[in-house]
């Protein structure tokens, strides 16, 4: 064992740098968390979800039996409606909306219920395929009026 005057030597060496590996780690952002709600035996929900992930999001998935009754506590219209709705700080996401225009609206914080791409069009994320349609992405405000957010084409 060594000796008590080795130890006093040895351990202000030990600890008066911090380690090189957690020093030049800058502090990450919290993720924001969407809480998905869908069916278990959609596909393509998983696939929307994916492509969230791969963008920066945490998510929390749900399979629930009708994920209609979550679009209604969100305030979307049925009109507006698609397979998943889900959640993220305070907005409502409808159906296969890209993440990039997620952090924008995260970013502006618009006074909205949240965004939505009614139906489920080919080429939206999670509907990728042979081939794309246009599509866009709704701004959902509180009274139930929308405009176009952005156009895909």
């Amino acid at each position: 064992m060594p000796s008590r005057t080795a130890l006093s030597f040895l351990l202000p060496l030990l600890f008066a740098q911090p380690l090189p590996a957690m020093a030049a780690q800058p502090a990450q952002p919290a993720q924001p968390v969407v809480e998905v709600y869908k069916t278990a035996t959609c596909g393509c929900c998983k696939q929307w979800i994916r492509h969230l992930e791969a963008n920066g999001f945490s998510v929390k998935a749900q399979d629930v039996a009708n994920p209609g009754d979550y679009r209604a506590k969100f305030g979307i219209a049925d009109e507006h409606g698609s397979c998943h709705s889900a959640k993220v700080q305070g907005y409502a996401i409808e159906g296969h909306v890209p993440a990039s225009d997620i952090k924008r609206m995260l970013a502006t914080r618009p006074q909205a219920a949240g965004l939505a791409v009614p139906g489920m069009p080919m080429g939206s994320p999670g509907m990728e395929g042979a081939h794309s349609e246009p599509y866009e992405v709704l701004l959902v405000k509180k009274d139930g009026t929308t405009s176009v957010y952005k156009r895909y084409r």
